[in-house]
């Protein structure tokens, strides 16, 4: 039985592993679980799959948990330092890294570090520190399973015993496919109209409201074409992205020989985690199985830059190296957050992040406390530059 360490045990991706894991109980045993703050649930989770090791990461949920636990053979932790140290327990076979944002990178690096099979879902490590990921990776001889559902689906399509990181000379370019998020046909000229509850009712994927704008603005996408020149080793200009609004082709690999393999199933996460747990064995799980017919068409458009210049300023962060797709990625949550906030309009998100890109001085990538660091700066100036806006 692989031993399995799921980070972020309570959110969106925790549940998700743990519905693909309740479906094969002889092939992993739950090892270790994380949680923030959601005391109620981990303590549920502790109950039903008994884990050597918990690790509550808010002190004040960590008091509860430790006050209403009565599993005796599950051992209690609190804090980031205990979470590291806890993905690098040699029992541990796989680690899913499912918290979200810069929270979750330092783990990531430990489990890295420690050479674990690591099924990735989180954007941040890889977005602004990927330069500092993947050659741990190689050096440690970790195995990278990115979980995002278009970066699975590239893994999926590549030759058998592929170690991310390294391009096939085969591969003549990639394609990411993006539902388009509930804007991609509308006038540029009903932008500055758009609301918050607009902009977070995406057509096919049940999101939290922060990616639901990054996918109306295609920065979610941007995000993962940065994504992809590390997880891949691609250069930016081979990485291509399409409209799809059915989200069923999860994206495409085309070959120097003409052919293209591409990954198709029902939006459930469930698909491509089953994959990344399977190690490339096809478990079976609880998502809905594809029925083409019933789909009918499968449409493809190529993105409008002029009309969501978010996805170049992706590429331009590539291309200018360093920590600049840190500061991009950090100046966009600002601006997010202040566009949810009614601060200001949809179309000043994109203005915002072009204007902190092009306006703080890039470094070199060294460590992860340097781009935490830098996180907090970033977010700081842009919200001093949002507030002279007025």
């Amino acid at each position: 039985m692989k031993q399995v360490a799921i980070l972020g045990a309570t959110g969106s991706i925790g549940d998700s592993t743990l519905a693909v894991i309740r479906c094969h109980p002889d092939k992993f045993n739950v090892h270790t679980l994380s949680a923030h703050r959601n005391s109620d649930k981990i303590l549920a989770l502790i109950e039903e799959f008994a884990p050597k090791h918990v690790i509550i990461t808010d002190e004040t949920a960590y008091r509860t948990v430790a006050q209403s636990c009565n599993q005796t053979h599950t051992s209690l932790y609190c804090g980031a330092n205990a979470l590291n140290a806890a993905v690098q327990d040699t029992a541990i076979d796989m680690v899913v890294a499912g918290i979200v944002g810069n929270a979750g990178m330092a783990s990531v690096m430990s489990a890295v570090e420690a050479g674990k099979i690591l099924l990735l879902a989180n954007k941040e490590s890889i977005v602004t520190a990927g330069a500092l990921v993947m050659p741990l990776a190689e050096k440690s001889g970790a195995q990278i399973i990115p979980l995002d559902s278009e970066h699975n689906a590239i893994y999926q399509c590549l030759p058998n015993q592929y170690r991310t990181g390294h391009r096939p000379q085969s591969v003549a370019h990639l394609t990411l496919t993006a539902s388009g998020g509930p804007f991609w046909n509308t006038p540029v000229s009903d932008f500055e109209s758009i609301t918050p509850a607009q902009a977070v009712a995406h057509p096919q994927w049940d999101m939290g409201a922060k990616i639901s704008v990054d996918s109306a603005t295609l920065m979610n996408k941007g995000l993962e074409v940065i994504e992809a020149h590390w997880l891949f080793n691609m250069p930016v200009e081979h990485i291509h992205v399409l409209i799809h609004p059915q989200s069923i082709v999860h994206s495409m690999v085309n070959y120097a020989d003409g052919s293209v393999l591409a990954q198709m199933g029902t939006p459930n996460m469930q698909i491509p985690i089953s994959h990344g747990l399977g190690l490339g064995q096809r478990l079976s799980n609880r998502a809905d199985l594809l029925e083409l017919s019933e789909i009918g068409a499968l449409q493809f458009f190529a993105p409008d830059v002029k009309k969501f210049p978010n996805l170049a300023l992706a590429r331009q962060a590539i291309k200018t190296g360093g920590t600049a797709p840190a500061i991009l990625n950090a100046a966009n949550e600002v601006a997010v957050a202040a566009f949810l906030e009614e601060k200001i309009h949809f179309t000043k998100i994109s203005d915002i992040n072009d204007r902190m890109l092009n306006s703080m001085q890039i470094e070199d990538v060294e460590s992860v406390p340097q781009l935490i660091e830098l996180d907090s700066i970033v977010h700081r100036r842009t919200r001093d530059f949002i507030r002279r806006l007025g």
